[in-house]
């Protein structure tokens, strides 16, 4: 009697303990299925570009006669303003044509210059932009200028900076054709540019790597 007593209380407890490990696993699944709907709902929600940068468009500065490269007056990361004088070609004068940034200089006095031959290099600060490349079958039909954005730049690791986005080249990078004997279709790659407050966000220099997630 007393033996059925024991093994039908350690049934009792083995079952108990079957339920409660059913019971663990149902709320393990229940808590992943909600955890992977909301990823889903998230990622679903943006488009995710990893190949980004932060650039600026660049200005060339350069005689229109030619000659001797006489004097400099600037160097490189100088801030300066229109009609600033950058450098002297022979008896010319190269002056800036915006405010911005030296990015180059030549400094070889005495170098001789052609017309239109590049002596100093500049970009307007004011222009900087997150330039992202999209793959046009990654997402690239979900862009609209005007959509949030939010990017990361390798420089800064997770801190996070918000922007709009700005423009959609029209055209694709796509350069030379190349022949592919694959039956798969070449997707090609367009520019996605995002604008940001540069007053806001000073740390953030042309040329850093970025990414960029849009909100759709």
């Amino acid at each position: 009697m007393e033996n059925n007593l024991i093994k039908e209380e350690k049934n009792i407890i083995k079952n108990t303990r079957n339920k409660i490990i059913a019971v663990i696993a149902v709320a393990v699944m229940i808590f992943a299925g909600i955890g992977g709907l909301i990823y889903w709902n998230i990622v679903s929600a943006r488009v995710y570009i990893e190949n980004a940068s932060v650039s600026a468009p660049v200005t060339n500065l350069a005689p229109t006669v030619g000659g001797t490269l006489e004097q400099v007056f600037v160097n490189v990361g100088d801030q300066i303003n229109m009609d600033a004088p950058v450098a002297r070609v022979g008896n010319e004068l190269i002056k800036a044509n915006s405010d911005g940034q030296i990015l180059s200089i030549n400094t070889n006095t005495g170098a001789s210059f052609g017309p239109g031959q590049t002596v100093a290099t500049m970009i307007n600060p004011d222009d900087l932009r997150v330039v992202g490349q999209v793959q046009e079958d990654k997402g690239l039909k979900d862009i609209k200028i005007g959509q949030e954005a939010l990017f990361t730049v390798d420089a800064f690791g997770s801190k996070e900076y918000s922007g709009i986005v700005d423009q959609i080249n029209p055209t694709s990078n796509s350069g030379d054709i190349v022949f592919n004997i694959s039956n798969t279709r070449q997707e090609n790659d367009f520019d996605v540019k995002v604008r940001f407050d540069v007053n806001q966000y000073p740390e953030l220099k042309n040329g850093m790597s970025a990414k960029l997630w849009i909100y759709k």
